[in-house]
């Protein structure tokens, strides 16, 4: 006689960590991205196509990428950007005489260069969690059919009930 077939254990947050070190290269970010799409996915269940900041707002993915960049604020990489940056503006004569107006525009192109390469990694870690079951991705905007998945189109995030709970455990 066969024994009925055991339901799987309701997910919880050591195995869901457990299952993301198995599905992602970077786990530790997987995770926090996890948290970030969570948290803005609170009232609709879904982060996207916009999130609110302040009185603005914001493509999801961009969101992400900036609430992730003070945990590269001290990342050696980050530093050797802003003195590239430097080098170039002063090669092109277009660095300020001014210190404090040169910091801030070499922050300026800092931030928009970190914000480019942090879509990449949040797209990565976003793809690393739709293979894991966590996240559901689809896309809103102008041209949904179109071939080039980027053609003015918004990603939109949705957290699985069981990652909810894993999470949020009442």
């Amino acid at each position: 006689e066969r024994a009925a077939p055991q339901a799987a254990p309701a997910l919880d947050l050591p195995g869901l960590l457990d299952r993301l070190t198995s599905v992602c290269e970077r786990p530790r970010y997987s995770f926090m991205v996890l948290n970030l799409i969570a948290q803005a996915s609170a009232q609709s269940g879904s982060a996207g196509p916009y999130v609110r900041e302040g009185d603005r707002q914001v493509p999801v993915r961009d969101w992400l990428c900036d609430a992730l960049v003070p945990v590269a604020r001290r990342d050696p990489r980050r530093l050797a950007i802003a003195d590239k940056v430097r080098a170039e503006l002063a090669q092109r004569n277009e660095l300020p005489s001014d210190t404090s107006e040169a910091e801030r525009l070499i922050a300026a192109e800092v931030q928009k260069r970190i914000r480019l390469s942090g879509r990449t990694n949040v797209s990565r870690a976003v793809s690393e969690l739709v293979r894991a079951g966590f996240v559901q991705r689809h896309y809103q905007g102008y041209r949904v059919d179109h071939h080039n998945r980027g053609a003015q189109r918004q990603a939109v995030y949705t957290i699985t009930e069981e990652v909810r709970r894993a999470l949020h455990p009442r």
